[in-house]
């Protein structure tokens, strides 16, 4: 195996478990949204619901600080290709910082489609919330 394709290897592996946090996120939040009104559907108070209502936000802390190691992970990997000269190496069909122009669709840093919605910080508006 060659440096390069262990890289490979590796960002795809990256890719995946990046993917797999955010589904696990995603659910997670969904069926957090989801008790409020199934408490109330099931004619149970407050109080019975309460428990369930905490283990549901403590899982989506434990996969936020996952997902924030995975990020700490995948610079760490980053700075390594790039003292191998394996700079290049990207994996997935997301847009990436500083990619212009953009892989995936997702507007970049400058064109595409949609170049304000990724890497910048849009106002919220008075409307909003």
């Amino acid at each position: 195996m060659t440096r390069l394709s262990i890289g490979e290897t590796l960002a795809a592996r990256l890719f995946a478990a990046e993917t797999a946090i955010d589904a696990a996120l995603t659910e997670s939040a969904t069926l957090a949204a989801m008790l409020p009104s199934a408490r109330a559907d099931a004619y149970l108070s407050a109080v019975t619901g309460q428990r369930v209502f905490d283990e549901a936000a403590a899982t989506i802390t434990a996969l936020s600080s996952a997902r924030s190691h995975l990020v700490q992970t995948h610079n760490a990997l980053a700075a390594v290709a790039r003292k191998l000269g394996l700079d290049a190496l990207a994996s997935g069909p997301v847009d990436k910082p500083g990619d212009t122009p953009p892989i995936g669709g997702g507007g970049g840093d400058t064109t595409g489609a949609f170049p304000n919605v990724v890497n910048k910080t849009l106002p919220l508006s008075s409307t909003s919330c």
